[in-house]
This record gives structure tokens, sequence and C-alpha cells, in this order.
């Protein structure tokens, strides 16, 4: 949708992709807000909440797409992603364990998928007069499905297992555990969004003649990145990968962000569609792992306020589009995202330090 209301309504690309990452504004506190309220209360009323403000946002960005409605209706729709991300997963996990942790990471990145191509399909046969109110119009319909399936699932109860903090060594287990799990699962956290928001939005972007399918192109990317993800997602749960994979994750991504600088401002297609695949493995990779790390390293009561963490650290990926944008306005990618492969590869080394340290063992 960002296209679509580029070419509709004749915003500047930087102002449009300011729009779609200023929903960080609301997104980072209510990632943490979402996860300390799931640890106190239950997650049924939070994920509720959430959903009913996503719902609003994407009813104002229907009604309202002036310059000041993209911005408010995107931050609207940050506050109800903030709230349902952290706790979502939390709840998962709570009601599945890692099993829980894992789906909830297959079923965001379904999501993710699923919603870009279907935008931007329907924005493709739509008419001209509805290209930017019927994909809003869907999005709203599957939110309010959303909300009446969270009414009939069960609910999670505030943990009481909170352990009695009489004891130094009771304190520093705790605080421990907390370390950990960041420890291990922030150098993964880097490349989840980072690699699928420039797949999508900053190579999708670029302009080249060997392809010319107009809104309907970062659909496509969206679908091929997170196709491979869920593919990468579902195979790991299946032969239960170990934390090793998160290396190949990040090393995933190094290789997609070099590729994808190669030739920048006119990408050949199968480079462009090779580093779209491996940026979406990437994803898969790492989000599946930081996910395994949070649910297993974590203290319980403490595992909403943990995942909003991880969350936080994870899409502060979004905003690398606009930051391209504002830094290189001639479309010169090649030496940022060299230097973001190179970022890739000290993660993947961090994590090996870690397994042969033996501080990061799942049971």
């Amino acid at each position: 949708m960002v296209v679509v209301i580029h070419d509709q309504e004749a915003h500047s690309s930087l102002l449009v992709n300011g729009a779609f990452g200023v929903y960080a504004v609301g997104l980072f506190p209510c990632l943490l807000l979402g996860g300390l309220l799931a640890d106190r209360f239950s997650s049924r009323p939070i994920m509720l909440l959430g959903s009913l403000l996503a719902t609003l946002g994407n009813s104002i960005l229907l009604a309202w797409q002036t310059t000041g409605g993209l911005f408010i209706g995107r931050f609207v729709v940050g506050l109800g992603v903030g709230l349902t991300i952290s706790v979502g997963t939390a709840w998962a996990s709570a009601l599945r364990g890692a099993q829980g942790a894992v789906w909830a990471g297959i079923a965001l990145s379904f999501g993710f998928a699923v919603g870009p191509v279907a935008s931007g399909a329907i924005a493709y046969i739509s008419p001209t007069s509805n290209k930017t109110s019927l994909p809003f119009l869907a999005a709203i319909g599957v939110s309010v499905l959303a909300i009446l399936i969270t009414l009939y699932i069960g609910t999670q109860r505030p943990h009481k297992n909170k352990p009695v903090d009489n004891t130094n060594t009771i304190s520093n287990q705790q605080t421990g555990s907390i370390a950990l799990s960041l420890m291990t699962s922030i150098p993964m956290a880097l490349w989840v969004f980072s690699s699928t928001a420039i797949a999508m939005i900053t190579l999708a972007d670029r302009p080249s003649p060997q392809f010319d399918l107009g809104v309907f192109f970062p659909g496509i990317a969206s679908l091929l990145a997170f196709t491979a993800a869920v593919v990468v997602q579902t195979l790991g749960r299946r032969y239960r990968w170990s934390p090793i994979s998160g290396v190949f994750g990040a090393l995933l991504a190094a290789s997609g962000f070099i590729l994808g600088g190669i030739d920048a401002k006119a990408p050949n297609m199968w480079l462009f569609t090779t580093s779209v695949l491996l940026l979406g493995m990437a994803y898969g990779l790492c989000l599946r792992e930081g996910l395994l790390d949070v649910e297993e390293f974590s203290p319980s009561y403490r595992r909403g306020t943990t995942l909003g963490i991880f969350y936080v650290f994870a899409y502060l990926g979004f905003a690398l589009p606009v930051l391209l944008e504002w830094a290189f306005p001639s479309g010169d990618y090649m030496p940022p995202l060299v230097i973001l492969g190179m970022l890739s590869v000290g993660s993947a080394l961090i994590r090996v330090i870690q397994i042969r340290s033996g501080r990061l063992i799942r049971h």
C-alpha cells in the first residue's frame, strides 16, 4: 500500500516511507507495555484492546489519506500492533510452551506473507477510485474477525509462581535468566525485520527496465520473502533444529544484504529474487531462534516483558528504509548494505561463541 498511496495521492517517497515507519513511535512503548500488562493481568483483554486499536488505525487510513491521516493512522496501528505482538506470543508460549512460541512466529510470518500480497492484488484489480480504499476495508474485516475469535479462545491467568526475592542468590538467578535471554535473542532480533524491510521496501522500490508490475511488485517481494520464512520455520519445527540455525540465519542476512546491493540502481531480476529469498529465510530463522531463546531462558512471570524487549529490537529494522532514503537519495545503497552484511556476520560470530561456551544450550 506504500506504493499505491505514493502513486495515487502523489506523495513523495520520503513522506510515504516515513508514514510507513512512523508507527514505530506507537509500537515500541506498547510492545513493552503489552508485555508488562500480560505479565500482570490475563492476555485476552490486552489482545482485544490491541486489535481494536489496529482496526481504528486502518479505519483512519481508509477515511483520511492526506499527510496528517497517513501519519495518525499509522501511529494508531502501531499502538495496536505493539500491544498484540508481544502479548500474543507470550500467550501462545504460556499455552503450548516452546511449540506455542514457534507457532506464533509462523503465524506472524504467514500474516506478513499474505497481507501485503493480498492488499497489492486487491489494489491491482480495483478501479482507480477504489485502489486506496478496498485494501483497508479488507484489513478492517480481518481485524474484526480476529477480535471475534479472541473472544472464544481460552484465557491465560496471571502467573502465581513468582519466586520470593528473599536472598541475593535467588535475585541473581532471576536477573541472570533475563540477561541470558536477552543476550542470546537480541543478536537474532536485529536481523528479523531488517531483512524483510530491505526486501519489501528498499529493493522492491527500485526501478528496473526488466520488470514493471507497478503496485503489485512489493506484494510479490513480500510473498517471496515470507513464504521462504514460513518454509524454514516449519522445517525447523519439524526437524527440531538446534541453536546453530541462528548462525545460518545471520549469515543468510549478510548474503542477502550484499547481493541486494549489487547493481543497486537497476537490479537484475535473478539477483533481486535471490536476495529476497535469502533475506526471507534469514527473517524466519532469526525470528524462530530469538523466540525460542526467550522461551527457554526467561522467567515465566517475566516472559511478556522479555518478548516486548525482543520485539523492540526486531522492529527497529523497519526504520532502515526511510534512513536509507534520507541518507542516500541517489539510490546507491551498495555501501550501507555491505555494512549491514558485515554487522550480521558479527551476530553470527557472537552466536557461535555463545554456543561453544555452553551458554546457549536449550533443553
